[in-house]
């Protein structure tokens, strides 16, 4: 009688431990909801990226600051949006967040190459890592990182979300955003940026420091000339 009494004390406790456990993970999705309803108006003035990285270059110099500032859609050159979507997704308009197909094709390269050679994650979903993560590859964030991206293509569209992705994308150390990636690399604003120019932003995002301190790479010319033969056909919203 003692011994189920006190089993049944152990499990009354084991479903109190779960809904808590239930009720944190809503009320923290609750909360990345609300961070999302909010873009649809508001600009970001920061990321959890950003705020990371800062933190990290902060510790060795605090006196450096991040290169950032928002520039609104309308002043982005398109060509910039389509070299962009070249690069990082080139089935943006065509999926809702998650590109089965590039996932299938870049585990494919992976298997074949026998390492991590290629990622098969959309602007969407690097979009809600940046904003809301770390770039660490546990299976949480993954899962997190999915449960936002499902947010931000329910509530902003795709429109909003190209805009925010290149205000907020990494093009060198502590250098986050078309605008001042335009002004540091060819010294003019976003909306005036040309082909050429456009394509080199955008096949620096996989690899933004390294490209930063090795802009004659091979690697970086050889993802340019693949960028420039296909951005013409990118489609943008």
């Amino acid at each position: 009688m003692e011994k189920n009494k006190r089993r049944g004390g152990v499990w009354r406790w084991f479903w109190r431990i779960v809904w808590l456990l239930v009720l944190a993970f809503l009320l923290v999705q609750g909360w990345f909801f609300w961070q999302v309803w909010q873009l649809r108006t508001e600009n970001p003035t920061t990321t959890a990226f950003m705020r990371e990285r800062l933190a990290l270059v902060q510790a060795v110099n605090p006196k450096v600051r991040l290169d950032y500032h928002w520039v609104n859609d309308a002043d982005i050159a398109p060509v910039a949006k389509r070299a962009v979507v070249a690069s990082e997704d080139d089935r943006f308009m065509q999926h809702h967040g998650f590109d089965w197909t590039g996932m299938q094709d870049a585990l494919q390269k992976n298997l074949a190459e026998g390492e991590y050679a290629a990622g098969g994650s959309t602007i969407s979903q690097q979009l809600a890592r940046n904003l809301f993560l770390t770039p660490d590859k546990s299976l949480w964030r993954k899962g997190e990182e999915a449960i936002i991206t499902v947010m931000l293509e329910s509530v902003l569209g795709k429109r909003r979300i190209l805009a925010l992705y290149l205000n907020v994308a990494e093009w060198g150390d502590l250098l986050y955003g078309i605008g001042a990636a335009s002004a540091y690399y060819f010294h003019k604003p976003a909306s005036a940026l040309t082909p050429s120019e456009a394509a080199f932003l955008a096949a620096m995002l996989p690899n933004p420091r390294f490209y930063q301190d090795n802009p004659g790479s091979r690697g970086l010319k050889k993802r340019i000339r693949a960028i420039e033969g296909r951005m013409n056909q990118s489609q943008i919203p």
